[in-house]
């Protein structure tokens, strides 16, 4: 067995020999040490299969030794064999094999080619110190240790061209990339200088140059920032809070300047979490007999971690004026750790338990928020409703066949408001801090439901389920008074709250033409009459009023019903001003011709009549009038109709400028036709290949001209227009 182990051990130190010997000839021609280290496990696992040490076993082992040692006899076998089951004479030829080999099997070597092995591998570093003193292979070391590609940072002068010897290079790169803490993607270490990173992260330069260079800046965007020398590097460090595009500047000795290519910078903005409810219907019923449970499944998912997530749920409780809102936040059933990028939230709502009775209501969403630095990113899923019907509850009907209700359900005016606001400021010394806080907060939310239904008017998205309001409108010479014997349907449902017509904003049409029992009930957006609620200063003040609303609810939320206060009397001023306003009748269309001399009337004659005409010059705005005219100027010089000339650089810089400003949004579309058009500027790309290849950029960048209405003599059908968008796909 140990003349086993021993074989075994030199076939393998044989595969390590010639393994080592080709890794060091690979090191020495490219001068890297990860290509050696690969040569050398590639070599390693190639040559012990050659070699298969693994096959020396016991059997192999004993035929060799009966083959080259002949005091063995041929009778190594027996000693493989157990002693109890050989013969008496087997036993004494096994005994006289051990006695021999015992003396003589230490002097034996395995076969082998350890000297053969060795020999290869110092033939092999030999070889390679000869490659590496004439430098054969001096391309592959250049190719593998200092690129010449994009990931290399290349400079030219910008005056002039020189050799390529007086121009300092780059000896060391190095772009060290650190993420936000709360990413937990920690950092890394590129040499690609076009950048891609979340926003927030830190982003290090750090470069050595071969010769001496002055004043080295990073030029980013406009803005020219220093680096900083520490020791023999030159490294600057910034954070990436925009995208945009950098190059470096430099002078050497000489005082010649030089400048590098654009690189882009694109900031990955950390996107909102998402939240799915999964399973449920938006609108849930329940009979006062069912069991009132609903069951929440929700999906939560960010991009780099969760930090906490919740249910607002609201309960309401009573109708018209008196309605009540209650709001907690509920926890879901699952603990949600922080940095969790996906999580499967459930909750069972028990409305029995949130102390809802019969014709109560539910409103309940999901918001959730990552782990942004310096300010969270919050999502919020859909409302959705959980409803108690009430089975005793009364519908308003217009006709015996045609039940309608449009009436609002509920929404406080805005002088009830400020009446509970008031009293909630006298009552804030004899009541507890949570109470009041509560109070005031469901005025805040009563706050909330009033300018909701008053953006209704102005074609705002209402967060509450909508109700239709009648609406009506008075014809030209009507007074403003109804008709007596004119009964208002509405008189007995509708909320009378601040005066009379409260809600009826627009006055309203003839009775004899509103021949649909539904039209002074229903905002009709077919009719372009119709469609808008008010003219433009009565929007303007319902807007201000709105805005208005917004502070008067944020003080309410905060607690602060005195500064709230203020902001609510505002609101109302708005409001009966909009309501005045909206009594009086205007011409919206219509023409009131001069009066006529009778004693001219028919004659015939136009002595006195003279046409009216009108000249006005519009100038249109152009902005991108650079790119257009560097479009034109790069024809002239494809077609060597005139030379590039020093005027020129002004009209490229500026066009350069306004496709920086389109390629904010997008580096790396208009990257390489930026890098064209600076290599044009400093006299380093003006071929013909490069003008065409920068004139098409520019061309494609250009914003598509609106069409101008005018005649056309031209044939287009839909097949034409197909081939030639494919044409400028291909293109």
């Amino acid at each position: 067995m140990k003349f086993q182990k021993r074989w075994q051990l030199l076939s393998y130190a044989e595969a390590v020999l010639y393994a080592l010997g080709i890794a060091i000839l690979c090191y020495f021609i490219t001068k890297n040490l990860l290509v050696g280290l690969a040569a050398f496990v590639v070599g390693l696992v190639v040559f012990i299969l050659l070699k298969k040490p693994w096959q020396h076993n016991l059997h192999t082992t004993s035929s060799f030794i009966d083959a080259h040692v002949s005091e063995a006899s041929f009778s190594t076998g027996l000693l493989l064999q157990p002693e109890d089951s050989l013969p008496n004479l087997a036993k004494l030829q096994r005994y006289k094999v051990s006695e021999e080999l015992t003396k003589r099997l230490g002097a034996i070597t395995p076969p082998n080619a350890l000297k053969q092995a060795l020999l290869v591998m110092l033939g092999c570093i030999i070889l390679g110190f000869v490659l590496h003193k004439l430098e054969v292979f001096s391309g592959v070391d250049n190719a593998l240790n200092n690129p010449k590609n994009t990931e290399q940072i290349q400079f030219v002068a910008i005056d002039s061209v020189l050799e390529k010897s007086s121009i300092p290079a780059i000896e060391k790169q190095e772009i060290r990339v650190t993420y936000p803490s709360y990413t937990r993607l920690g950092s890394k270490t590129t040499t690609d200088p076009n950048i891609k990173a979340v926003t927030g992260a830190n982003i290090l330069w750090k470069f050595q140059f071969d010769n001496t260079v002055i004043e080295p800046v990073l030029d980013v965007m406009g803005e020219l920032k220093p680096l900083q020398q520490v020791g023999a590097d030159y490294q600057i460090q910034l954070p990436l809070t925009e995208s945009g595009f950098y190059s470096f500047n430099f002078k050497n000795e000489e005082g010649t300047e030089f400048t590098s290519d654009l690189f882009s910078l694109e900031a990955i903005a950390d996107n909102p979490p998402e939240i799915e409810i999964i399973g449920l219907e938006q609108y849930t019923y329940f009979d006062f007999s069912d069991k009132k449970v609903v069951q929440l499944r929700s999906s939560i998912t960010d991009d780099f971690g969760i930090d906490e997530g919740y249910i607002i749920a609201t309960v309401s409780k009573g109708t018209g004026e008196s309605v009540k809102f209650r709001e907690e936040k509920l926890n879901f059933k699952e603990t949600i750790s922080k940095g969790t990028k996906s999580i499967r939230a459930t909750k069972t709502l028990d409305l029995n338990a949130l102390k809802m009775e019969v014709g109560d209501e539910l409103y309940f969403y999901i918001e959730a928020f990552d782990e942004k630095q310096l300010k969270r990113n919050v999502a919020r899923s859909e409302t959705y409703f959980a409803v108690i019907k009430d089975t005793v509850g009364e519908q308003f009907g217009v006709e015996g066949t045609l039940g309608v209700d449009q009436m609002p359900d509920y929404f406080r005016s805005q002088r009830q408001l400020i009446i509970d606001t008031e009293k909630l400021i006298k009552d804030k010394p004899n009541i507890t801090s949570k109470e009041f806080k509560s109070r005031s907060n469901e005025l805040g939310f009563d706050q909330k439901a009033l300018r909701l239904k008053y953006g209704q008017f102005m074609g705002d998205e209402s967060e509450m389920e909508e109700a239709p309001s009648g609406i009506e409108s008075l014809e030209e010479g009507e007074d403003h008074d109804h008709p007596e014997d004119q009964e208002n349907i509405l008189k007995e449902y509708s909320h009378d709250h601040d005066g009379d017509n409260e809600h009826n904003l627009v006055a309203a049409e003839k009775a004899e033409e509103a021949e649909d029992p539904l039209h002074d009930y229903i905002h009709n957006h077919d009719d372009p009459e119709e469609s808008t609620l008010f003219e433009e200063s009565l929007k303007t003040k319902l807007r201000k009023a709105l805005s208005i609303m917004w502070d008067a609810e944020l003080h309410l939320r905060l607690y602060e019903p005195e500064k709230s206060l203020p902001f609510q009397y505002d609101a109302l001023k708005y409001i009966q001003e909009i309501k005045n306003s909206a009594r009086i009748y205007v011409h919206r269309i219509g023409f009131d011709p001069p009066p006529i001399k009778e004693d001219s009337r028919l004659t015939g004659k136009i002595k006195d009549i003279k046409n009216y005409s009108k000249n006005e010059t519009i100038t249109a705005e152009r902005p991108f009038k650079a790119i257009e005219e560097v479009v034109s100027r790069l024809e002239q010089l494809v077609q060597k109709e005139s030379d590039y000339n020093e005027t020129d650089n002004t009209l490229f810089t500026a066009a350069g400028n306004e496709l920086a400003q389109l390629a904010i949004k997008n580096p790396g579309k208009y990257l390489q036709v930026l890098q064209g058009l600076k290599r044009i500027e400093n006299n380093t790309g003006r071929t013909i290949e490069n003008y065409r290849f920068v004139q098409k950029g520019l061309f494609l960048a250009l914003p598509q001209t609106p069409q101008k209405p005018g005649a056309e003599r031209a044939y287009m059908d839909e097949i034409n227009s197909l081939f030639l968008k494919q044409l400028e796909v291909y293109d």
